[in-house]
C-alpha cells in the first residue's frame, strides 16, 4: 500500500504536461491557471493542518514560490516550442543534476568516496539519458523546423531549471517543514505567475483556458501531498525515486495522446533516454 501511495506523485506530476496540452491555452494561461489550483490546494492544506506561520516562513515560502513560477512558466514555454516528449525528460534530468550538485557543493551531502562514485555515476547516466531524448532523426521531414524550435525550447528550459533549482534549494536551506511552507509557497507561486502572465497587459489571462488549467494545479497539489505522506511512510529515497517514473507517463503519453510525431529511430532514443533518467534518479535517491 505504501508503494502505491508513493506512485501517486508520479501519476499526478507525470500527467500535468498531458492535461495542460489537452486543455490548451498559451504558456501564460497554463501557468496562471495552474497556480490558482495550487493556491486552492494550499489553502485547503492550511485549513486542515493549521501550521504556525511566522514572517520568516512567509518570506522564504513566497521567494520559493516566485522561483517555481519561473520554472513552471518557462517549462510550459519549452513544451510549446519542442513538445512534451522532449521537454519533460530533459527538464527532469537537468533538475536532478542541479539539485544533486547543490546538495553536494552547498549542503555537503556527499561525505564519502562511495557518495562521490555513485553521485558522479548517476550524473553521467542522467546526462546521457537527457541527451538521448533530444536526438533528432536527420531523415525526419520536420528536422529543419525542429532545429529552430529546439533552440528556442532549450533556452526556456535553462531558465526553467534555474527557477526550479531556486525553488527547492531555498526551502532546503531554510529547514522549514514541507507542510508548513505549502501555503506561503502557493502565494508566491500565484504572485509570480500573475507577473509572468502580465495580468492586464493584453495576454488574455482571464480566459476559459486559464480556468480549465486550474485542474493542473490541483494535480500538482495532489502529487505534493502524497509525496509528503510517502516520505513519512517509506522515506525520501524510495518516494523521490518512484516519483521520477512520471516521465514515462508524460513522454510516452505525449506521443500517443497529444500526437507528437516521432520516427522509429527517435522513439528508440526517447525510450532509452527515459530509462536512463529513471536509473539516474533512482541511483541518486538511494544515496539520500
Amino acid at each position: 500500500m505504501a508503494i502505491l501511495i508513493a506512485l501517486i506523485p508520479a501519476l499526478a506530476w507525470g500527467s500535468i504536461g498531458l492535461v495542460s496540452g489537452k486543455l490548451g491555452g498559451n504558456a501564460y494561461q497554463q501557468t496562471f491557471g495552474m497556480t490558482i489550483g495550487a493556491l486552492v490546494f494550499g489553502i485547503g492544506t492550511f485549513l486542515v493542518i493549521q501550521p504556525k506561520i511566522d514572517l520568516f516562513i512567509m518570506v522564504i515560502g513566497v521567494i520559493s514560490g516566485l522561483f517555481w513560477s519561473i520554472g513552471q512558466g518557462q517549462q510550459f514555454q519549452s513544451m510549446q516550442a519542442m513538445g512534451v516528449s522532449k521537454t519533460v525528460p530533459l527538464s527532469t534530468g537537468m533538475q536532478l543534476i542541479v539539485n544533486t550538485l547543490a546538495g553536494a557543493l552547498l549542503f555537503h551531502e556527499w561525505k564519502t568516496t562511495h557518495d562521490y562514485i555513485f553521485g558522479i555515476t548517476a550524473l553521467v547516466i542522467l546526462i546521457a539519458g537527457a541527451t538521448l531524448t533530444s536526438i533528432k532523426d536527420p531523415k525526419s521531414s520536420l528536422a529543419a523546423k525542429e532545429d529552430t524550435q529546439f533552440a528556442r525550447g532549450f533556452r526556456a528550459l535553462i531558465l526553467s531549471t534555474i527557477g526550479y533549482g531556486g525553488y527547492t534549494i531555498i526551502v532546503n536551506w531554510s529547514g522549514i517543514s514541507a507542510t508548513t511552507i505549502v501555503l506561503p509557497q502557493a502565494i508566491g507561486m500565484f504572485i509570480g505567475a500573475a507577473i509572468f502572465a502580465g495580468v492586464g497587459i493584453g495576454k488574455a489571462v482571464f480566459d476559459k483556458k486559464t480556468g480549465l488549467n486550474i485542474i493542473t494545479g490541483l494535480l500538482w497539489g495532489l502529487g505534493n501531498l502524497f509525496m509528503l505522506i510517502s516520505m513519512s511512510d517509506i522515506g525520501l529515497a524510495i518516494s523521490y525515486s518512484l516519483s521520477q517514473c512520471g516521465i514515462i507517463i508524460s513522454t510516452i503519453g505525449s506521443i500517443y495522446l497529444l500526437g507528437e510525431r516521432k520516427t522509429k529511430k527517435e522513439m528508440v532514443y526517447v525510450t532509452l533516454g527515459c530509462l536512463l533518467v529513471i536509473v539516474g534518479g533512482v541511483t541518486l535517491g538511494m544515496m539520500k
